[in-house]
């Protein structure tokens, strides 16, 4: 069985790799957002989602790719901060975002080994929580994550595109001991 590795998705200024990366990016976003449309989960649009929102997230924070011999089987973005949702918080804990599984190429068990991957690099950033969102209107995601150790701890209503509101489910998860 080929082992999933990870790296950090190369960007700006990095040359082809970078642009590749990019690339792949959008395209997994567009196909998680298809798989949803096609599941009847309303969360992602094909196409919200360009090589620039990528390009921004990698200065703010960190987008890790999950790789299969060669092979992009997903992604997540890792955020150090999330006033949006979380509102201000102390430095104790990271926030992932955007987890994208290739359903195509990607084993089953996936989305759990990027979540572990993402708890491993907040834990070792010396952070002692994981928290993450989802739209409240989907409770298969929420449920997905309750099934990884994730804690419900509330609701918060964010602001979309074009100035709509809409509510999220945050979760949590304590890391190490």
């Amino acid at each position: 069985m080929n082992e999933i590795t990870f790296r950090l998705a190369a960007g700006t200024g990095t040359g082809s790799r970078g642009d590749d990366d990019l690339t792949a990016l959008v395209e997994l976003y567009d196909r998680a957002a298809r798989w949803m449309q096609e599941a009847g989960i309303d969360q992602w649009k094909p196409g919200d989602k360009d090589e620039e929102h990528f390009r921004l997230r990698q200065k703010d924070g960190e987008v890790w790719l999950a790789e299969i011999a060669g092979r992009r089987v997903g992604a997540f973005e890792l955020w150090w901060e999330d006033e949006p949702a979380w509102g201000p918080q102390p430095p104790e804990a990271g926030y992932v975002h955007r987890l994208m599984v290739d359903r195509r190429h990607a084993p089953a068990g996936t989305g759990r080994a990027l979540l572990a991957h993402a708890e491993r690099r907040i834990a070792g950033a010396g952070r002692a929580w994981a928290r993450l969102d989802c739209v409240s209107r989907n409770p298969r995601l929420r449920t997905y994550y309750e099934g990884a150790g994730y804690t419900f701890v509330g609701e918060h209503s964010k602001e979309g595109g074009g100035g709509s509101r809409y509510a999220v489910t945050l979760l949590e998860k304590r890391l190490g001991a």
